[in-house]
């Protein structure tokens, strides 16, 4: 009998390597490579020639679309779901990843019957939810398994154009003899699902686990073998969710869709911007609006800040919405450019809804939150976009024409923006206010040097 070869993969980064390491040369994660076995009787192919295609006689099937049932889920998938793509969706534990592919599912139905296969759960489960959700298509077939030859033999024979897939982590491939989950399985289960959504022109949707560091379970090449990587944010104990697209083949990346969880499924939100914003009556301290971009769509989200006085050392900085290195920058150059001193205070900064913000352009927004909290008057009903440099200088942003118009859609009278932008805006009903350093944000806001 042949000696069975064996090989030792990390579960956080697939490094293969031939000996147990006690620390994975890829990742540098400790105690993550696990033996596996290695089969070698998957038979290899017999393919024909293959030749070359010119670039000219290419067919292509970019305008062949399937509509994913409503404006948020189109807008992140680029226009809706591409013929013979393949997703990767991924999120936290409960966070209604289920729930979504379900009613996708409904909505691919109206024009194709449409296979959802769980390897999580039962049928009876998945009917549960399905009756909950309202959802009674007899074109949604269920199946409840976990090895992908089965499912490859289901839909072919069955014709299947639509496939779900809960979840990559439990799907086997029968030759090869590691675990569910496992680098080997996660990997090449992915590449065979991609090999027969490419060859049938069928359109696959998987659901990825995620790691304790937020991450998706598995190997990184799986994010690179998919078409498009969706990721589901959102706090269990908010009611609105997040589908950001970080990478997409046919469309924007960086686009969010927004949804509130109800109790009977998800309901779309198509005017984030007032549920960001809060209540527009400017008349509290500390809470100003940044006008910011998410893929090509403009967002006013409300800053909240809380500055107060602290008898220990060093003082506190809590955020919740952007990134902490970014406040502590924003706060050293409060310090040195005006001589606001936060060292004998507690800060705290809070982006309403849960929404997490990365772009620069809040910088300004930001910098007016700190202020007001700090000075405890209100800044009024204005907007503020802009990246603040280590100089103290407001640097221009992009889009930001389509920033100004959504912040004069909600009524707001003025709009701080950089000196560089201001000479491409044009206003009836929101007045421009433009700003060259951080020193000139301070007289226009408080009326103070």
């Amino acid at each position: 009998m042949a000696k069975r070869k064996t090989k030792f993969f990390c579960q956080e980064c697939g490094q293969e390597s031939a000996r147990w390491l006690g620390k994975c040369p890829g990742c540098g994660e400790w105690n993550s490579l696990v033996e596996e076995l290695v089969s070698s009787s998957i038979a290899k192919e017999v393919r024909g020639v293959v030749q070359a295609t010119p670039l000219t006689d290419i067919q292509t099937m970019e305008g062949q679309r399937l509509d994913a049932g409503g404006i948020e889920l189109n807008r992140v998938l680029g226009g809706g779901a591409v013929v013979g793509g393949i997703v990767l969706l991924s999120g936290e534990p409960g966070i209604g990843k289920s729930t979504l592919f379900l009613q996708m599912a409904e909505s691919f139905s109206k024009l194709n019957d449409v296979l959802y296969v769980s390897g999580e759960e039962s049928a009876r489960q998945i009917k549960l939810r399905a009756d909950r959700m309202n959802i009674s298509s007899p074109r949604v077939h269920i199946l409840t398994e976990n090895s992908l030859d089965i499912v490859q033999s289901e839909v072919m024979s069955k014709g299947y154009k639509v496939v779900f897939i809960d979840s990559i982590q439990t799907m086997v491939l029968d030759d090869l003899q590691s675990a569910p989950g496992s680098v080997s399985q996660v990997r090449e289960g992915t590449a065979f699902l991609l090999k027969l959504a490419k060859e049938n022109d069928i359109t696959i949707f998987l659901v990825g686990h995620v790691t304790k560091d937020g991450g998706i379970a598995g190997p990184r090449v799986l994010e690179h073998m998919v078409d498009t990587v969706l990721y589901f944010e959102g706090d269990q104990h908010h009611i609105f969710r997040l589908l950001r697209a970080v990478k997409n083949r046919f469309g924007p990346a960086n686009e969010i869709g927004v949804f509130e969880m109800r109790g009977d499924g998800l309901e779309e939100v198509t005017n984030p911007s007032s549920v960001f914003m809060g209540d527009t009556d400017r008349t509290t301290a500390g809470s100003t609006i940044a006008a910011t971009m998410e893929g090509t769509r403009p967002l006013l989200v409300e800053i909240q800040s809380l500055v107060t006085s602290t008898i220990f050392s060093p003082p506190r900085r809590t955020v919740n919405g952007i990134d902490y290195n970014r406040l502590l920058m924003l706060l050293a150059v409060l310090d040195k450019r005006l001589g606001y001193s936060f060292s004998t205070r507690d800060v705290f900064i809070n982006v309403a809804g849960g929404l997490t913000v990365s772009e620069p352009a809040a910088d300004l927004a930001v910098i007016a939150a700190l202020l007001s909290g700090l000075r405890d008057k209100p800044v009024g009903k204005m907007a503020f976009i802009g990246e603040l440099g280590l100089t103290g200088e407001i640097r221009g942003v992009s889009q930001i024409e389509q920033r100004v118009r959504e912040a004069e859609k909600f009524g707001f009278l003025g709009c701080i923006v950089p000196r560089v932008n201001a000479s491409r805006l044009s206003s009836a009903n929101c007045r421009i206010y433009p700003v060259k350093t951080i020193e000139e944000v301070l007289k226009l806001v408080f009326g103070e040097k």
